[in-house]
């Protein structure tokens, strides 16, 4: 048994990688230089660094080691494509043309298509990792006080409806008003543009999109979400619950205690029939 990991940035690709070998996979990476961790060297059987725009040879290095089935994980800016160090390939440009705009959805379901069309999968990305999901409830000791709550339920409908429209997954909300919202800059930018302006006490609301395919692009945070609200001061983080990601967990959380950030799990049930009181 084997699988294909395309590595972007941050832990979860590592994290994967290792749940997949606990299982008996084995990994075959594709990781994207300048992007993905050095440790993906150490957790995968067979690893091949790639430019981000050389989509012909991401797609060769899959079908010479004949994966069938491949995950997407890890953060790939989007802002790449605004910047002149990534050069794309052939494949990387008629499928940029093929899209009718260059939203997250547009992008991403370009190269699923195009991956399927030559007999590679991209398969749920919890599919070995289901521990990292966020579950409902406050995660924390400490629990969101009655401001902060009816700070996450404004920012609940307006994170949800700019998931809606693929602009971003993630609101700054302070006294029931956006101090920022997340679009090509990504998480922790929009964190430390709202905290600055909302002062101490920003509220973060971090959801799913609407139609969010689980095999891509799924909201996750970890200790660099935690960092930037530190920096800022922003005192609550509210997740959706079963359809988010949360990296190294147990860290992420003992973190959060000492510096006295709330982290709580949230969902359309939870938000509609009451708050989570666990």
């Amino acid at each position: 048994m084997q699988i294909g990991i395309i590595a972007g940035m941050g832990e979860l690709p590592v994290i994967i990688a290792k749940d997949a070998r606990e299982r008996g996979y084995k990994v075959i990476t594709v990781a994207l230089e300048t992007l993905a961790s050095l440790e993906m060297d150490s957790v995968s059987d067979e690893i091949r660094w790639v430019n981000p725009g050389k989509f012909g040879e991401l797609i060769d290095t899959l079908k010479k080691h004949r994966i069938k089935e491949a995950i997407m994980a890890g953060k790939v800016p989007k802002s790449l494509l605004y910047k002149s160090k990534i050069t794309p390939d052939l494949r990387a440009v008629k499928l940029l043309f093929s899209i009718k705009d260059k939203s997250d959805d547009a992008i991403l379901n370009a190269i699923t298509k195009e991956l399927a069309g030559e007999g590679i999968e991209i398969i749920d990305t919890t599919k070995f990792s289901p521990h990292l999901l966020t579950p409902v409830g406050c995660l924390t000791r400490k629990k969101p006080d009655e401001e902060q709550w009816k700070d996450i339920e404004f920012g609940w409908k307006i994170a949800r409806e700019i998931a809606k429209l693929d602009i971003g997954q993630t609101v700054v909300i302070k006294s029931r008003a956006v101090m920022a919202i997340e679009a090509i800059e990504g998480t922790d930018e929009a964190i430390l543009r709202g905290g600055k302006w909302a002062g101490d006490g920003a509220v973060v609301v971090k959801v799913s999109k609407p139609q969010q395919d689980m095999r891509m692009d799924v909201p996750a945070v970890g200790l660099d979400t935690l960092k930037s609200m530190e920096k800022v001061n922003a005192k609550v983080l509210a997740l959706e619950a079963h359809r988010s990601l949360i990296v190294s967990r147990d860290t992420v959380i003992r973190e959060a205690e000492s510096v006295g950030i709330v982290i709580v799990g949230i969902s359309s049930e939870t938000m509609h029939h009451g708050r989570p009181r666990h």
